[in-house]
Protein backbone atom coordinates (compact mmCIF):
# COMPACT_ATOMS: atom_id res chain seq x y z
CA UNK A 1 0.00 0.00 0.00
CA UNK A 2 1.16 3.54 -0.87
CA UNK A 3 2.38 5.49 2.15
CA UNK A 4 0.53 8.68 2.48
CA UNK A 5 2.56 11.62 2.12
CA UNK A 6 1.62 15.62 2.69
CA UNK A 7 2.68 18.18 0.11
CA UNK A 8 3.13 21.86 0.20
CA UNK A 9 -0.47 21.85 -1.80
CA UNK A 10 -1.55 19.75 0.64
CA UNK A 11 -0.94 22.25 3.61
CA UNK A 12 -2.36 24.95 1.55
CA UNK A 13 -5.80 23.06 1.04
CA UNK A 14 -5.50 22.01 4.89
CA UNK A 15 -4.96 26.47 5.75
CA UNK A 16 -7.59 26.86 3.34
CA UNK A 17 -10.26 24.50 4.51
CA UNK A 18 -9.51 25.98 8.21
CA UNK A 19 -10.08 29.59 7.34
CA UNK A 20 -12.95 28.58 5.21
CA UNK A 21 -14.54 26.52 7.62
CA UNK A 22 -14.41 29.46 10.17
CA UNK A 23 -15.75 32.06 7.92
CA UNK A 24 -19.08 29.95 6.52
CA UNK A 25 -19.56 27.89 4.08
CA UNK A 26 -16.77 25.15 3.58
CA UNK A 27 -16.34 24.38 0.24
CA UNK A 28 -18.06 27.18 -1.05
CA UNK A 29 -15.59 29.41 0.67
CA UNK A 30 -12.78 27.75 -0.64
CA UNK A 31 -13.96 28.24 -4.05
CA UNK A 32 -14.13 31.73 -3.76
CA UNK A 33 -10.56 32.53 -2.10
CA UNK A 34 -8.91 30.35 -4.47
CA UNK A 35 -11.08 30.67 -7.68
CA UNK A 36 -12.62 27.84 -9.77
CA UNK A 37 -9.42 27.43 -11.52
CA UNK A 38 -7.03 26.85 -8.50
CA UNK A 39 -9.36 24.73 -6.56
CA UNK A 40 -10.03 22.36 -9.34
CA UNK A 41 -6.13 21.87 -9.32
CA UNK A 42 -5.52 21.43 -5.79
CA UNK A 43 -8.78 19.40 -5.95
CA UNK A 44 -7.27 17.26 -8.79
CA UNK A 45 -4.13 16.71 -6.67
CA UNK A 46 -6.27 15.41 -3.79
CA UNK A 47 -7.90 13.08 -5.50
CA UNK A 48 -4.40 11.69 -7.42
CA UNK A 49 -3.15 11.31 -3.72
CA UNK A 50 -6.63 9.56 -2.23
CA UNK A 51 -8.39 7.63 -5.10
CA UNK A 52 -5.18 6.96 -8.14
CA UNK A 53 -4.30 3.06 -7.63
CA UNK A 54 -1.54 3.04 -10.11
CA UNK A 55 2.29 3.62 -9.26
CA UNK A 56 4.00 7.15 -9.82
CA UNK A 57 6.16 9.65 -9.21
CA UNK A 58 4.94 12.64 -7.57
CA UNK A 59 7.48 15.48 -8.72
CA UNK A 60 7.37 13.90 -12.28
CA UNK A 61 3.29 14.31 -12.06
CA UNK A 62 3.41 18.05 -10.18
CA UNK A 63 5.96 19.32 -12.96
CA UNK A 64 4.27 17.84 -15.99
CA UNK A 65 0.99 19.92 -14.62
CA UNK A 66 3.01 22.56 -13.95
CA UNK A 67 4.53 22.64 -17.73
CA UNK A 68 1.21 22.32 -18.76
CA UNK A 69 -0.29 25.30 -17.38
CA UNK A 70 2.74 27.46 -18.74
CA UNK A 71 1.77 26.11 -22.23
CA UNK A 72 -1.66 27.16 -21.44
CA UNK A 73 -0.75 30.27 -21.19
CA UNK A 74 -0.19 30.65 -25.08
CA UNK A 75 2.69 32.75 -24.13
CA UNK A 76 6.05 31.82 -26.40
CA UNK A 77 8.07 33.00 -23.96
CA UNK A 78 6.95 31.96 -20.71
CA UNK A 79 8.49 28.71 -19.32
CA UNK A 80 8.30 26.02 -16.85
CA UNK A 81 11.51 24.87 -15.28
CA UNK A 82 12.34 21.35 -13.43
CA UNK A 83 14.46 21.34 -10.09
CA UNK A 84 17.82 20.19 -12.28
CA UNK A 85 16.75 22.48 -15.51
CA UNK A 86 16.41 25.65 -13.29
CA UNK A 87 20.06 24.72 -11.41
CA UNK A 88 21.50 24.43 -15.23
CA UNK A 89 20.07 27.37 -15.98
CA UNK A 90 21.25 29.32 -13.41
CA UNK A 91 24.72 27.97 -13.70
CA UNK A 92 24.33 28.95 -17.45
CA UNK A 93 23.99 32.33 -16.80
CA UNK A 94 26.78 32.69 -14.74
CA UNK A 95 28.28 31.72 -18.28
CA UNK A 96 29.16 28.56 -16.42
CA UNK A 97 27.70 25.58 -17.76
CA UNK A 98 27.75 21.89 -17.92
CA UNK A 99 27.65 20.33 -21.43
CA UNK A 100 29.69 19.32 -24.86
CA UNK A 101 31.03 22.88 -25.67
CA UNK A 102 29.17 24.03 -28.43
CA UNK A 103 26.97 26.92 -29.77
CA UNK A 104 23.35 25.79 -31.58
CA UNK A 105 20.53 27.65 -33.84
CA UNK A 106 17.51 26.11 -34.62
CA UNK A 107 17.22 26.97 -38.32
CA UNK A 108 18.03 23.20 -39.76
CA UNK A 109 14.23 21.45 -38.94
CA UNK A 110 16.08 18.00 -38.77
CA UNK A 111 18.24 18.86 -35.55
CA UNK A 112 20.51 21.67 -34.08
CA UNK A 113 22.79 23.33 -36.26
CA UNK A 114 26.42 23.34 -35.11
CA UNK A 115 27.63 27.11 -35.56
CA UNK A 116 30.66 26.88 -33.33
CA UNK A 117 32.98 24.33 -31.55
CA UNK A 118 34.69 24.94 -28.36
CA UNK A 119 37.98 24.63 -28.62
CA UNK A 120 39.15 22.02 -26.15
CA UNK A 121 35.84 20.76 -25.32
CA UNK A 122 34.09 17.18 -25.39
CA UNK A 123 32.58 18.34 -28.95
CA UNK A 124 35.95 18.86 -30.42
CA UNK A 125 37.43 15.56 -28.81
CA UNK A 126 34.37 13.79 -30.11
CA UNK A 127 34.80 15.32 -33.90
CA UNK A 128 32.10 17.60 -34.21
CA UNK A 129 32.61 20.38 -36.19
CA UNK A 130 30.64 23.62 -37.07
CA UNK A 131 28.13 23.12 -39.89
CA UNK A 132 27.00 19.52 -38.76
CA UNK A 133 23.41 19.14 -37.25
CA UNK A 134 22.51 17.10 -34.48
CA UNK A 135 19.61 15.25 -35.23
CA UNK A 136 19.12 13.25 -32.06
CA UNK A 137 20.19 12.88 -28.75
CA UNK A 138 20.71 9.55 -26.42
CA UNK A 139 18.16 8.03 -29.35
CA UNK A 140 15.42 10.81 -28.76
CA UNK A 141 14.97 12.27 -31.93
CA UNK A 142 15.32 16.18 -32.44
CA UNK A 143 13.31 16.86 -35.61
CA UNK A 144 11.01 19.47 -36.08
CA UNK A 145 9.99 21.09 -33.11
CA UNK A 146 11.78 18.61 -30.86
CA UNK A 147 14.66 20.61 -31.97
CA UNK A 148 14.28 23.42 -29.37
CA UNK A 149 14.16 20.59 -26.80
CA UNK A 150 17.76 19.44 -27.60
CA UNK A 151 20.15 21.51 -25.97
CA UNK A 152 18.28 20.92 -22.72
CA UNK A 153 18.63 17.27 -23.39
CA UNK A 154 22.80 17.64 -24.20
CA UNK A 155 23.17 19.18 -21.07
CA UNK A 156 23.29 17.06 -18.24
CA UNK A 157 25.27 16.28 -14.92
CA UNK A 158 29.27 16.75 -15.43
CA UNK A 159 31.42 13.24 -16.19
CA UNK A 160 28.17 11.54 -17.94
CA UNK A 161 27.88 10.72 -21.30
CA UNK A 162 25.82 11.53 -24.08
CA UNK A 163 25.17 9.78 -27.42
CA UNK A 164 24.76 12.16 -30.44
CA UNK A 165 23.75 11.11 -33.59
CA UNK A 166 25.02 13.30 -36.14
CA UNK A 167 24.30 14.16 -39.80
CA UNK A 168 27.87 15.22 -41.85
CA UNK A 169 28.25 18.37 -43.95
CA UNK A 170 28.38 15.67 -46.80
CA UNK A 171 24.91 14.32 -45.38
CA UNK A 172 26.14 10.61 -44.12
CA UNK A 173 25.17 10.38 -40.37
CA UNK A 174 27.04 8.78 -37.82
CA UNK A 175 26.76 8.55 -33.71
CA UNK A 176 29.16 9.53 -31.13
CA UNK A 177 29.57 9.95 -27.31
CA UNK A 178 30.67 12.62 -25.62
CA UNK A 179 31.41 13.20 -21.98
CA UNK A 180 29.70 16.31 -20.45
CA UNK A 181 32.48 18.75 -19.03
CA UNK A 182 32.07 21.85 -16.54
CA UNK A 183 32.93 25.00 -19.35
CA UNK A 184 33.12 28.29 -19.20
CA UNK A 185 31.92 31.02 -21.63
CA UNK A 186 33.27 34.42 -22.79
CA UNK A 187 30.27 35.81 -23.97
CA UNK A 188 32.48 38.32 -26.02
CA UNK A 189 35.12 37.48 -29.21
CA UNK A 190 36.71 39.99 -30.97
CA UNK A 191 39.13 41.47 -34.25
CA UNK A 192 40.15 44.10 -35.86
CA UNK A 193 39.02 43.68 -39.86
CA UNK A 194 40.75 45.41 -42.71
CA UNK A 195 39.73 49.14 -43.22
CA UNK A 196 40.07 49.35 -39.71
CA UNK A 197 36.39 48.41 -38.39
CA UNK A 198 36.69 46.15 -35.21
CA UNK A 199 34.23 43.38 -34.96
CA UNK A 200 32.74 42.48 -31.29
CA UNK A 201 30.31 39.44 -31.40
CA UNK A 202 28.47 38.75 -28.25
CA UNK A 203 26.71 35.01 -27.79
CA UNK A 204 24.54 36.14 -24.62
CA UNK A 205 23.41 39.11 -22.47
CA UNK A 206 24.54 37.10 -19.02
CA UNK A 207 26.97 37.76 -16.32
CA UNK A 208 29.79 40.02 -16.97
CA UNK A 209 28.92 40.48 -20.71
CA UNK A 210 28.51 44.30 -20.63
CA UNK A 211 32.20 44.64 -18.92
CA UNK A 212 33.84 42.13 -21.33
CA UNK A 213 31.86 44.09 -24.19
CA UNK A 214 33.18 47.56 -22.66
CA UNK A 215 36.74 45.99 -22.44
CA UNK A 216 36.78 45.16 -26.37
CA UNK A 217 35.63 48.00 -27.31
CA UNK A 218 38.23 49.99 -25.68
CA UNK A 219 41.09 47.36 -26.74
CA UNK A 220 39.21 47.91 -30.23
CA UNK A 221 39.92 51.87 -29.93
CA UNK A 222 43.27 52.02 -28.82
CA UNK A 223 44.38 49.59 -32.02
CA UNK A 224 42.53 52.72 -33.78
CA UNK A 225 39.40 51.41 -35.08
CA UNK A 226 37.47 54.20 -37.12
CA UNK A 227 33.90 52.23 -36.65
CA UNK A 228 32.38 49.13 -34.90
CA UNK A 229 30.39 45.95 -36.09
CA UNK A 230 28.32 44.32 -33.25
CA UNK A 231 27.66 40.62 -34.12
CA UNK A 232 24.06 39.59 -32.29
CA UNK A 233 23.67 36.69 -34.69
CA UNK A 234 22.27 33.89 -32.63
CA UNK A 235 21.86 35.49 -29.29
CA UNK A 236 19.21 34.64 -27.28
CA UNK A 237 19.73 37.20 -24.55
CA UNK A 238 19.60 37.43 -21.35
CA UNK A 239 20.03 40.24 -18.14
CA UNK A 240 18.13 43.61 -18.68
CA UNK A 241 20.76 45.38 -16.47
CA UNK A 242 23.08 43.83 -18.34
CA UNK A 243 21.91 45.61 -22.07
CA UNK A 244 21.53 48.96 -20.28
CA UNK A 245 24.64 48.92 -19.20
CA UNK A 246 26.03 48.51 -22.58
CA UNK A 247 23.66 51.16 -24.05
CA UNK A 248 25.11 53.76 -21.45
CA UNK A 249 28.22 52.89 -22.10
CA UNK A 250 27.73 53.02 -26.18
CA UNK A 251 25.35 55.91 -25.95
CA UNK A 252 25.03 59.78 -25.01
CA UNK A 253 22.62 61.04 -22.52
CA UNK A 254 18.91 60.16 -22.98
CA UNK A 255 16.53 57.54 -22.26
CA UNK A 256 17.85 54.49 -23.24
CA UNK A 257 15.22 51.90 -22.14
CA UNK A 258 11.85 51.31 -20.37
CA UNK A 259 9.96 48.92 -18.77
CA UNK A 260 6.21 48.78 -18.14
CA UNK A 261 4.54 46.53 -15.51
CA UNK A 262 0.83 44.60 -15.71
CA UNK A 263 -0.46 47.32 -13.21
CA UNK A 264 1.23 50.15 -16.03
CA UNK A 265 4.32 51.68 -13.67
CA UNK A 266 6.84 52.12 -16.08
CA UNK A 267 10.97 52.63 -15.04
CA UNK A 268 12.57 54.35 -17.19
CA UNK A 269 16.63 54.12 -17.35
CA UNK A 270 18.51 56.83 -18.68
CA UNK A 271 22.18 56.68 -20.67
CA UNK A 272 24.80 59.25 -19.10
CA UNK A 273 27.14 61.81 -21.61
CA UNK A 274 29.56 59.37 -21.83
CA UNK A 275 29.72 57.62 -24.90
CA UNK A 276 31.63 55.84 -27.89
CA UNK A 277 31.58 57.98 -30.90
CA UNK A 278 32.22 55.55 -33.72
CA UNK A 279 29.81 54.72 -36.65
CA UNK A 280 28.30 51.07 -35.99
CA UNK A 281 26.35 48.70 -37.56
CA UNK A 282 24.59 45.40 -35.73
CA UNK A 283 23.88 42.10 -37.51
CA UNK A 284 20.85 40.10 -36.38
CA UNK A 285 19.24 36.90 -37.90
CA UNK A 286 16.33 35.20 -37.30
CA UNK A 287 17.78 33.86 -33.43
CA UNK A 288 18.57 37.57 -32.23
CA UNK A 289 15.98 37.69 -29.54
CA UNK A 290 15.18 40.33 -26.39
CA UNK A 291 18.14 41.80 -25.31
CA UNK A 292 19.56 41.26 -28.02
CA UNK A 293 16.92 42.89 -30.34
CA UNK A 294 16.66 45.56 -28.25
CA UNK A 295 20.59 46.80 -28.05
CA UNK A 296 20.49 46.61 -31.98
CA UNK A 297 17.13 48.58 -32.27
CA UNK A 298 18.44 51.77 -29.50
CA UNK A 299 21.14 51.99 -31.36
CA UNK A 300 19.54 52.49 -34.37
CA UNK A 301 17.06 55.10 -33.08
CA UNK A 302 19.52 57.07 -31.50
CA UNK A 303 21.06 57.30 -35.35
CA UNK A 304 24.49 55.70 -33.92
CA UNK A 305 24.16 52.28 -36.04
CA UNK A 306 22.61 50.81 -39.02
CA UNK A 307 20.90 46.94 -38.99
CA UNK A 308 22.02 44.08 -41.59
CA UNK A 309 20.76 40.49 -41.71
CA UNK A 310 17.11 38.61 -41.50
CA UNK A 311 13.94 39.64 -40.30
CA UNK A 312 13.90 39.19 -36.54
CA UNK A 313 10.82 37.67 -34.61
CA UNK A 314 10.02 40.89 -31.75
CA UNK A 315 9.99 39.42 -28.26
CA UNK A 316 8.82 42.38 -26.25
CA UNK A 317 7.82 41.13 -23.02
CA UNK A 318 10.49 39.98 -20.05
CA UNK A 319 10.39 36.61 -18.09
CA UNK A 320 10.47 36.80 -14.09
CA UNK A 321 11.70 33.52 -12.92
CA UNK A 322 10.27 32.23 -9.56
CA UNK A 323 10.70 29.10 -7.51
CA UNK A 324 8.29 26.76 -6.34
CA UNK A 325 8.82 24.73 -3.03
CA UNK A 326 9.14 21.49 -4.54
CA UNK A 327 12.52 23.24 -6.05
CA UNK A 328 11.04 23.69 -9.76
CA UNK A 329 10.32 26.86 -11.25
CA UNK A 330 8.38 29.12 -13.54
CA UNK A 331 9.28 31.62 -15.96
CA UNK A 332 6.48 33.98 -17.05
CA UNK A 333 6.20 37.22 -18.44
CA UNK A 334 5.89 39.97 -16.05
CA UNK A 335 6.39 43.07 -18.10
CA UNK A 336 6.94 44.71 -21.46
CA UNK A 337 9.82 45.98 -22.68
CA UNK A 338 10.05 49.28 -24.90
CA UNK A 339 12.95 51.71 -26.48
CA UNK A 340 13.90 54.40 -25.09
CA UNK A 341 11.03 56.38 -27.14
CA UNK A 342 8.63 53.97 -26.22
CA UNK A 343 8.57 51.79 -29.08
CA UNK A 344 7.84 48.23 -28.62
CA UNK A 345 9.33 45.48 -31.21
CA UNK A 346 6.03 43.39 -30.59
CA UNK A 347 4.89 41.89 -34.06
CA UNK A 348 7.32 43.48 -36.19
CA UNK A 349 10.64 42.81 -34.84
CA UNK A 350 13.37 45.38 -36.03
CA UNK A 351 13.22 47.35 -38.67
CA UNK A 352 16.41 46.75 -40.94
CA UNK A 353 18.71 48.95 -42.68
CA UNK A 354 20.01 45.88 -45.40
CA UNK A 355 18.06 42.86 -45.61
CA UNK A 356 20.61 40.31 -46.44
CA UNK A 357 20.87 36.35 -46.25
CA UNK A 358 23.61 34.04 -45.68
CA UNK A 359 23.35 31.13 -48.59
CA UNK A 360 26.76 30.33 -49.01
CA UNK A 361 30.60 30.27 -47.94
CA UNK A 362 30.41 34.05 -47.67
CA UNK A 363 29.57 35.66 -44.72
CA UNK A 364 26.99 38.48 -47.11
CA UNK A 365 25.92 39.93 -44.13
CA UNK A 366 29.01 41.45 -42.54
CA UNK A 367 30.28 42.33 -46.51
CA UNK A 368 26.75 44.53 -46.19
CA UNK A 369 27.68 45.95 -43.21
CA UNK A 370 31.22 46.57 -44.31
CA UNK A 371 29.93 48.36 -47.16
CA UNK A 372 27.63 50.51 -45.42
CA UNK A 373 30.91 51.69 -42.73
CA UNK A 374 32.91 52.54 -45.57
CA UNK A 375 34.21 56.12 -45.16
Amino acid sequence: MRQRRFTPLHLLLAVALTAAVCVAGGLLALRLWLGPCGASLVRALDLVEERFVGEYDETAAVDAALEGLVDGLGDRWSYYLTAEELAAQELRRTNHYVGVGITVNYTDEAGLLIVEVAAGGPAEAAGLVPGEVITAVDGQSLAGEARYEGADLIQGEEGTAVTLTVRGTDGTERTVEAIRASLETDPVSYEMLEGDVGYVALSNFYDGSADRLAEAVADLQEQGARALVFDMRNNGGGYLHELTDMLDFLLPEGPIFITRDKAGNEEITQSDAACVDLPMAVLVNANTYSAAEFFAAELQERDAAVIVGEPTSGKGYSQQTFTLPHGGAVAISTAAYFTGSGTSLIGTGLTLDAEVYNTGAEDAQLAAALDLLAP
